[in-house]
């Protein structure tokens, strides 16, 4: 009998336990699933006689090791940093390995030991990075296997919310890790574009920002993640003239945020006097200079804005020019700003989210310049059935079949960029709405 582990239990794995559990079902197969938490693990578990759910401090070799020793496979869904020592148990013990998350340096050199005991370590297999990437590969691959010469590669993914559940004038609730949220593009970013490697520092991230379109649901805007100078090698195009990556936000959403990276709300290198700065209000007027009747006027001089400008008015409504009290004892202005965001873009029970990526491919074949443009959109049923745990967990659940009924039998360690991967998840996901509309232009 097949018995899969499952580590972590959190807001991501709602979708891949109930895929898993319901595959043991059909398969004879039994699922554990471990958590700090164990109430967490037993509530995700307690509708199946062949899932348990157990307590686990993952930092507790002993009990960690049991737990992997008679399992089949490992799925991690801890934090990236923790994968390499469930990897190394997964050595120890001759178990494969998947993650969502993205690989690193030290699971990486473990590649030899996982081929020399025919393993599979599969990272990445998550939305983004992971359902990116088999998107993207099973084009560009449809593109050189005609004859195309890929010249251009744009790749953006959101997690926004839906239409019918944007109440807010930021289009934005946290579906995901808030404090990657507001600390976002942090650093400088860097592409390619036409040849030439080109760099955007965090202060002008969101101001350069660029407008995409949606089918059936109209602009979007994206702003370009830290480095997509490496996915010229992982997609093989490293001959490719411009590639570019990036996050996609609300039409609107970048100006806004601009103006906190303006201010210095989002930063997070020094912790604020909390015995003088007690409010919302006092904290955006110890940014601001200068003297003026109130700080909603103060903060529109400093932007170059009218009072009644739609970003003012975004501001206004996040309660930044209020008295409201900052509830930490300690924080730096990004964490008093999470904080405050926390409950201003926190999901209703009844919320929709909705993940949308899009990729863009312009390339020459017999001549002649073209261009696919490839979107997926997704929604989520509501605040815990959520598209964002659909989309990370359903292709780790998938594959995790797949290789339990023997149809991947890759071995050593691996991003989902090859065909044998990416065919099958990818039809599945199409079961779950999960699917991709191309629009083919020719110029």
């Amino acid at each position: 009998m097949k018995h899969i582990l499952i580590i972590g239990a959190g807001r991501s794995s709602t979708a891949l336990i109930n895929y898993l559990i319901n595959t043991a079902e059909e398969q004879d197969w039994k699922v554990t699933v471990a958590d700090s938490d164990i109430n967490i693990a037993k509530v995700k578990t307690a509708h199946s006689d062949v899932a348990e759910g157990v307590e686990l401090d993952v930092n507790d070799e002993a009990i960690r090791q049991d737990l992997i020793r008679d399992k089949d496979i490992v799925v991690s869904l801890l934090p990236a940093f923790l994968h390499p020592i469930v990897a190394k148990d997964c050595l120890l013990f001759s178990k494969h390995l998947v993650t969502a998350s993205y690989l690193n340096e030290e699971i990486r050199n473990m590649e030899a030991e996982a081929i020399s005991k025919g393993l599979l370590f599969m990272g990445e297999m998550g939305l983004d990075p992971g359902i990116d990437h088999m998107s993207a590969m099973k084009t560009i691959h449809e593109i050189k296997e005609s004859g195309g010469e890929l010249s251009a590669f744009y790749s953006y993914t959101g997690g926004l919310i839906a239409p019918e559940s944007d109440d807010n004038p930021w289009s934005y609730k946290f579906t995901w890790n808030p404090r990657n949220v507001v600390l976002a593009g942090q650093g400088t970013a860097q592409y390619l574009n036409k040849g030439n490697i080109k760099y955007i520092p965090y202060n002008r991230l969101f101001s350069e920002r660029k407008v995409i379109q949606v089918p059936e649901l109209g602009p979007y805007d994206v702003y370009a993640n830290r480095d997509s100078l490496p996915y010229r090698k992982l997609y093989g195009l490293d001959d490719i003239p411009t590639i570019l990556r990036g996050t996609i936000r609300a039409n609107g959403y970048c100006d806004a945020w601009n103006t906190l990276v303006r201010i210095g709300l989002t930063d997070d290198s020094f912790d604020l006097d909390l015995s003088k700065i007690k409010t919302y209000a006092q904290l955006v007027e110890s940014f601001i200079l200068g003297s003026y009747p109130d700080i909603k006027t103060g903060v529109a001089n400093f932007l170059d804005l009218s009072v009644d400008d739609e970003i003012i008015r975004k501001l206004e409504w996040t309660e930044l020019f209020s008295d409201r009290p900052i509830r930490l004892k300690k924080a730096t202005p990004a964490q008093a700003l999470e904080d405050l965001l926390l409950d201003k873009w926190a999901l209703k029970k009844e919320d929709k989210d909705m993940i949308i990526m899009q990729h863009q491919f312009e390339y020459e074949l017999d001549g002649a310049q073209k261009k696919i443009v490839s979107s997926m959109v997704t929604k989520g049923e509501d605040a815990v059935n959520t598209s964002m745990a659909k989309t990370v967990g359903l292709p780790v659940a998938i594959l995790v079949k797949l290789i339990l009924q023997g149809k991947v039998t890759l071995s050593g360690v691996h991003i989902p960029v090859m065909a044998e991967v990416y065919n099958p998840v990818l039809d599945e996901l199409k079961d779950y709405g999960i699917d991709f509309i191309d629009e083919y232009i020719s110029a």
